[in-house]
């Protein structure tokens, strides 16, 4: 997908080289084109420009605002309203006239009614001005430089450039305004592609590389297009009318095509800078030397699009300790380079400190206390890269766990490590004992552990929460000081010797049992290596095939004379193809199988500088399963070049042995670290190379994301704060994100290192709940762990309306019992949690399991809402749909929803025959066993729900789930995603989006302290009310339970209403379904309303409705007595489901006509779970009503 950079340079070519003559466009036809461009990026402002200039001026009380060029109407008025509210004046320049006056009608500014302005509460009628902005100095004919005689009066606490900085003249743009900061102002640039700042220095900066431009795929929209990409029209245009032709085909060859739109790449970039940007840096330059300008930095995006205020070269600690006084006296950011791979090591705008003049290492023998197996200590300065660490160490006859990369430097080392001796010793960051830091919150010098006294620096002092930052340098080390050296143990240096095969995959994706065994075998091999062992594989396309390279090292070499015994890979795959002999450490970094032996015609292989590569890595267990295998094998299969490829390396062992939080690498309990690698060649010219870069990420994200709900976790090393890294951050760490997030917040106050690999702190932490959970239920063997999966896949796969994704993944709730209970009785636990594997070993711990269940929640009743709320806040903020697997309570939609107000939350019940579930229960015999998944809801149970002491009760209430999906046939993969595509997916659709945002909230409404939703609102609305019968109409024909479809013959006879609200709905809905169903009016308040004869029940008050009426009295609800036909089915309509004490007399009343609630629908417009409407029903014995919402919202 090309970029906009990419269409205007190739416009522009296509002119340059067929001589045209050119002219800029006019207002007209730059107002028109505008607004094409604007509609075709919205999504950009909306997920990124909104969101993140309304962080900018949350912190901020009164704020007064120069808008440079925002067009026809500001960027502002998209804020919400309580930040609008913060602007009291508010001024712009827009030369173009026409933007100029759709400006001013939009401000709509009248002293008289200033609150009917977009900007309520400007103090002073906004100043708009015709004059351009012009920098500050500008070049003339001579290329001499002359002052700008523009000047613009007043002091601003805000400066925004919103997609309007055009020309060659950036930084005098941006000094020119910075002259017209307040003293606490700031200047805010959002632009287009990678901003080079010539030495001013940012404040702030945000990336956001997704975004793009969607344009409509029509002749008249892409001439628009296209000239004002290119910045001009060709004159005249009767010259060679064949030029709109061409323009229009260079956009369709650039683009790419979804639907009816063509798609190029967008991203932007947000910039903030303060009255310091042009001041500050010199001050620092003079205190500490700065860094040569040939600096070798690997990372290519740093490299071209970096562009940092400066790289400070520090060569002793308190040149450090300088920059960082520098930082915090400037309230700017700093970014280290270690060694060069981090795509954030250079940010544009922001100060670099290279280590590399840190560079030596230091061996310290002596047994280290404790049973390690540790001989010394390898102190290791923070610019050192990993081969010169293990090469002085195997000089001394010691060597150092460390990564399989000789190149890479302190970021790996503090942030994990994985490497061939892991399995033995654990990851690199789990051999840390100490370290020598300087904190970003103090600038002192810092050391925690134990450090040789020889290696302190002068004045060092022990941290005083030497133990937190010691813990949290151990796994996220990048985040809490700059380090200056690592104190690592040290192992006697070990021999190596590697076993390589090359073996060839079914190039043909239908022989998925073929491929897939492939993979299985491998896993079923190196599962039962020894810890001296590890095995890696590789998958990759060579010579017109797929192949899986395999890779075995043995360490320490075996050193027995004679021949040397069969490996178990030897006897199922045969002789290797390349066997090393045996080798140190040094040597085996070129033994590597990426280095040569990969790719045919590829000069040196992978290390050998004729590529680039862009990677991130997912921690996976049990690659043999069928979903993750099929996945690695699809990769290759749509790789966007032929050299891109996975690597798995091997954990287990000492990496297991190591509990979660006893080091900040929580993420533990995974079997191989899988590296999604997308390589392309150098020296192709650099607009091919950018755009082979720019695939090969995308295609890195996208098998990441198909990976991601099958995972165990996510290797933190490789991310930084690119928005796609957010949810990948968010699974690094395991249970110590929150953790982590406090002593990020106390560590680093000033958020100096914001580029490193993030972590949410505290006060960033999401709350958000998901906004769909899916409780997946069943009897055991109907497949509910493979339905969740496959449909979290389908719905990580799916695209919505071309502007989101939807997130997913999937959780056990039952795994936390598991665990327990394996601690209490000696189970294995690894067998009981392995999904879809040791079958019979989780039967026959069965029914102990669902004792021992039992037992826990009679001794302890919330013991259910507890892991519930847990499974929930681990996945807050990370996913947009939860599928939650293992549930244990009947009606479970009933007793959590209010846990989750702000969540929708359904339930998807699975089924299948009892001889397809004694199948797979691996049970053969005549009966259907009475053994459920721990603590399920087994089918004697079904009229039963749990008492407050934990026990079954019957209330006769059987239930309906809000979907029911058939998984008799085993294997069939397209209608399980079917299922997600075509039910799970409406959830997100835009129109529901839109029907949401008309339910206004209104503050402290029907008393203080609360803020009510106006639901019926919608019909006051234009289009409202049509919108919202089509989504009822939509939803009840996509599958509800008992709710057969409006064409079908059984829709149900009736559709009840209970005034107000569901007089307007109720109404709509009959006629826009044009079944001409009659309509059952169930009016409020005292009898006599209605002509006899009636039938009427008593309403109990709700503490909502009792709120805006004097005295707690109910009322009385009543219809007429033979309206609806004795047994007759019922759809239910009203706007709201609050307390259900309204819902619940409409049952009763249907009841009392002769319709029980198994023969009743009912539809709500909007649900306010917190009430625990559903929960009332049931206790009345109305749990077999289906009850459905088109919305959810937490509060009123």
């Amino acid at each position: 997908m090309a970029t906009l950079h990419d269409l205007k340079e190739s416009l522009r070519n296509m002119v340059r080289m067929a001589d045209f003559s050119t002219q800029p466009l006019s207002d007209a036809e730059y107002s028109a084109s505008f607004d094409i461009l604007l509609a075709a990026e919205w999504s950009t402002y909306q997920e990124f420009i909104v969101p993140r200039l309304s962080e900018l001026i949350a912190s901020r009380a009164k704020i007064s605002v120069l808008e440079i060029g925002p067009g026809p109407k500001s960027v502002l008025g998209h804020l919400p309203a309580q930040q609008r509210r913060k602007i009291v004046k508010y001024d712009a320049l827009e030369p173009n006239m026409l933007f100029n006056v759709r400006l001013e009608k939009w401000l709509r500014y009248l002293p008289s009614h200033p609150s009917e302005s977009p900007l309520q509460c400007l103090q002073s009628p906004p100043g708009i001005s015709r004059l351009p902005f012009v920098a500050q100095y500008v070049l003339d004919d001579s290329d001499n430089e002359k002052a700008s005689d523009y000047e613009v009066e007043g002091k601003y606490d805000v400066v925004l450039f919103c997609h309007s900085m055009y020309g060659s003249s950036k930084f005098y743009f941006i000094e020119r305004a910075l002259g017209m900061l307040a003293p606490a102002g700031m200047l805010v640039v959002f632009h287009r592609s990678p901003l080079d700042t010539g030495g001013l220095v940012c404040q702030q900066t945000a990336s956001f590389p997704a975004g793009v431009v969607r344009v409509p795929d029509d002749d008249e929209t892409l001439d628009a297009f296209a000239s004002f990409i290119a910045g001009y029209n060709i004159v005249p245009r009767d010259m060679d009318a064949s030029i709109d032709l061409d323009w229009r085909e260079m956009c369709r060859g650039l683009g790419r095509r979804e639907g009816n739109h063509l798609v190029f790449s967008s991203p932007n970039i947000m910039m903030t800078f303060n009255q310091h940007a042009k001041t500050a840096l010199p001050e620092l330059v003079a205190q500490v030397p700065t860094a040569d300008v040939s600096m070798v930095i690997k990372n290519r995006e740093a490299r071209l699009h970096g562009h940092p205020a400066a790289i400070m070269r520090p060569t002793e600690v308190q040149h450090v300790q300088q920059c960082v006084r520098w930082a915090m006296k400037n309230k700017v950011g700093l970014t280290v380079v270690g060694g060069s791979h981090s795509g954030n090591c250079l940010v544009p705008g922001v100060v670099a400190i290279t280590m590399s003049a840190f560079d030596k290492v230091h061996v310290v023998m002596g047994k280290s206390p404790g049973e390690t197996g540790a001989v010394g200590l390898v102190v290791a300065e923070a610019g050192v890269r990993t081969g010169h660490i293990v090469r002085k160490a195997e000089q001394a006859g010691v060597t150092v766990p460390l990564g399989a990369r000789p190149s890479v430097g302190a970021g790996l080392w503090l942030q994990g490590g994985i490497g061939h001796l892991a399995r033995s010793h654990g990851l690199a960051s789990d051999s840390i004992v100490g370290a020598v830091m300087v904190g970003v919150d103090s600038a002192q010098a810092l050391f925690v552990g134990r450090v040789p006294p020889q290696h302190l620096p002068a004045g060092a002092v022990r941290a005083e929460n030497e133990a937190d930052l010691l813990w949290a340098i151990k796994g996220a080390g990048t985040n809490f000081g700059i380090v200056i050296s690592v104190a690592f143990e040290a192992y006697k240096a070990r021999s190596y010797s590697t076993l390589n095969w090359v073996l060839p995959v079914s190039s043909n994706a239908i022989n998925l049992d073929e491929r897939r065994s492939l993979i299985r075998k491998f896993d079923e091999l190196a599962g039962h290596l020894p810890r001296n062992c590890s095995a890696d594989a590789y998958l990759y396309w060579n010579d017109g095939g797929l192949r899986l390279g395999v890779a075995m090292f043995e360490s320490p070499a075996s050193s027995k004379t004679g021949p040397r015994a069969k490996t178990a890979f030897e006897t199922v795959w045969g002789t290797p193809s390349a066997h090393s002999g045996v080798m140190d450490g040094l040597d085996l970094f070129d033994a590597e199988m990426y280095v040569s032996r990969m790719h045919d015609g590829l000069e040196g292989g992978h290390g050998g500088g004729k590529t680039s590569s862009f990677k991130r890595c997912v921690l996976l267990k049990g690659i043999g399963a069928a979903d993750v295998a099929d996945i690695l094998m699809a990769a290759i299969d749509n790789r966007p070049s032929p050299h891109c490829y996975l690597h798995l390396l091997q954990g287990g062992g000492a990496v297991h042995d190591i509990p979660p939080e006893a080091t900040a690498f929580g993420c533990r309990d995974w079997d191989f670290a899988c590296v999604i690698t997308g390589v392309w060649l150098r020296d192709r010219g650099e607009d091919e190379e950018a755009k082979s870069a720019r695939a090969a990420e995308q295609w890195v994200y996208d098998v990441v994301r198909q990976l991601l709900p099958l995972s165990c976790g996510v290797y933190g090393a490789d991310l930084g704060p690119d928005p796609r890294d957010a949810a990948l951050a968010a699974q690094a760490f395991g249970p110590n994100r929150p953790r982590l997030g406090r002593l990020k917040q106390s560590s680093d106050p000033y958020n100096m290192l914001a580029y490193a690999c993030p972590l949410l702190t505290t006060k960033e932490e999401p709350s958000k709940t998901p906004e769909l959970i899916v409780l997946v239920t069943g009897e055991s063997g109907a497949g509910k762990d493979y339905c969740a999966s496959t449909w979290a896949i389908a719905l990580n796969a799916a695209r919505r309306d071309l502007c989101r994704t939807v997130n997913a993944c999937v959780v056990s709730i039952s795994d936390v019992i598991k665990r327990e209970y394996a601690a209490a009785t000696g189970a294995d636990v690894n067998r009981l949690l392995r999904y879809g594997e040791d079958r019979a070993y989780k039967e026959q711990h069965r029914p102990a399991l669902t004792s021992y269940f039992q037992h826990q929640v009679r001794q302890a009743p919330q013991l259910p809402e507890e892991h519930f709320l847990n499974v929930v806040r681990g996945a807050a903020g990370r996913v947009d749909v939860l599928l939650i697997t293992g549930m244990r309570d009947a009606a479970p939609v009933a007793a959590f929803s209010h846990l989750v107000p702000d969540s929708r939350l359904i339930e998807v019940r699975v089924t299948a025959s009892g001889k397809t579930r004694r199948v797979r229960r691996g049970m053969h015999d005549n009966h259907d066993g009475d053994g459920g998944h721990v603590g399920e809801v087994k089918e004697e149970n079904r009229d039963k729900a749990k008492g407050k002491d934990g026990k079954l009760v019957d209330d006769s209430t059987d239930y309906p789930p809000d979907f029911s999906f058939d998984n008799d046939t085993t294997g069939d993969d397209k209608k399980v995603k079917e299922f997600a595509e075509t039910h799970l997916l409406n959830f997100f659709h835009s129109d529901l989006q839109r029907l949401a945002s008309m339910v206004r909230p209104f503050s402290d409404f029907p008393r203080p302290g609360i803020e009510f939703r106006h639901v019926l609102d919608i019909a006051q609305q234009p289009g409202g009310l049509k919108l919202c019968m089509s989504l009822l109409r939509r939803h009840l024909s996509t599958g509800w339970p008992k709710m057969p479809t409006p064409l079908s013959g059984d829709w149900p006879k009736v559709i009840a209403c209970c005034e107000t609200g569901g007089f307007v709905f109720g109404s709509a809905l009959a006629l826009f379904i044009e079944l001409q169903r009659p309509l059952a009016l169930i009016r409020k308040g005292a009898a006599g309303k209605l002509p006899p004869p009636t039938v009427s029940v008593d309403k109990s008050p709700s503490h909502i409705s009792s709120a805006t009426c004097s005295g707690g009295a109910g009322e009385r609800i009543e219809m007429g007595r033979d309206v609806i036909p004795r047994g007759a089915s019922v759809l239910v309509v009203d706007d709201v489901l609050a307390t259900g004490q309204t819902l619940c007399a409409v049952l009763q009343l249907l009841g009392k006509a002769g319709v029980d609630a198994e023969n009743v629908s009912v539809m709500v417009v909007a649900e306010f779970p917190v009430h625990r409407g559903r929960e009332l029903l049931r206790q009345n014995g109305f749990g077999k009503a289906s009850v459905q919402s088109l919305l959810v919202f937490g509060g009123l």
